[in-house]
């Protein structure tokens, strides 16, 4: 009576356990469902730090599974064996829609994949030899390859930051367009033309002054009996110039008005 009894608090832990963690996997899966639909239809917008929090919220699914089977609460599952009751060829809707249309029918086909407690052959052959690789290795071998490894890593990361540096200027350099223009000058000549900045009004000349300020502008020119120069005379200095000015000396035609008589 009491090991049916504690047969049944075990299930009973079981059932609630396993709702639990069914609960976390349908979460993660969602999670994980969202990411690749964003990467097929949505991966133009996806930035970088879009990219680091779809991955934390991954990981943080992923430690919260591994956590609850880790707590005393969550019986041990290997403990248990999982087998089928029923193999048929035939659909059966029920497996369809508890996995969403990735199994269709549970038969001999899919049973080795789905309830498989170990790796295929082939793969567990390649991690033993692996395994055994890898503790075949010294511990001074394994510095040594680290630190080859790091170095090599690190001349990686300095080629890649020297391109990405030459590929940001010649991206500038190509977006980047000449100027033909300059703001100041293009400034002035707006204020010019709408406010007449920096521009003189041209006075207009009345028409009754134009003709005698026109001529007394001209200058005058002597008449070309006055170029002609003289012959010079005797006794006359010769750097003297002879003077061009006529002069007309008439002689008085009467007498001093305070002559006596």
């Amino acid at each position: 009576m009491q090991a049916s009894q504690s047969q049944t608090k075990e299930e009973k832990q079981l059932d609630s356990s396993l709702d639990d963690l069914i609960q976390r996997i349908r979460e993660l899966k969602q999670s994980i469902s969202g990411f690749i639909y964003k990467l097929e239809n949505d991966y133009q917008n996806i930035s970088w730090p879009n990219m680091m929090e779809h991955y934390g919220v991954l990981s943080s699914g992923l430690s919260t599974i591994k956590r609850l089977l880790k707590t005393d609460k969550m019986p041990l599952l290997r403990n248990y064996a999982l087998f089928p009751i029923l193999l048929s060829p035939d659909r059966d809707p029920n497996v369809e829609k508890l996995t969403e249309g990735r199994v269709l029918a549970f038969n001999h086909e899919v049973v080795p994949d789905y309830l498989r407690t170990k790796p295929e052959p082939d793969v567990e052959e390649k991690l033993t030899l692996i395994s055994v690789k890898a503790s075949s290795i010294t511990p001074e071998m394994t510095q040594k390859q680290l630190t080859m490894l790091n170095k090599i890593t690190s001349n990686i990361l300095d080629i890649i930051n020297a391109s990405s540096d030459d590929w940001d200027k010649d991206s500038s350099q190509k977006n980047s367009q000449p100027v033909t223009y300059s703001p100041q000058e293009t400034s002035q000549l707006i204020a010019a033309i709408t406010k007449g900045v920096r521009l003189r009004r041209v006075e207009p000349i009345p028409p009754q002054m134009a003709g005698p300020q026109m001529g007394a502008m001209q200058p005058q020119q002597p008449p070309q009996g006055a170029l002609q120069q003289k012959p010079l005379m005797p006794g006359s200095s010769m750097g003297r110039i002879p003077s061009t000015i006529k002069t007309n000396i008439k002689a008085a035609a009467t007498s001093h008005p305070y002559q006596r008589p």
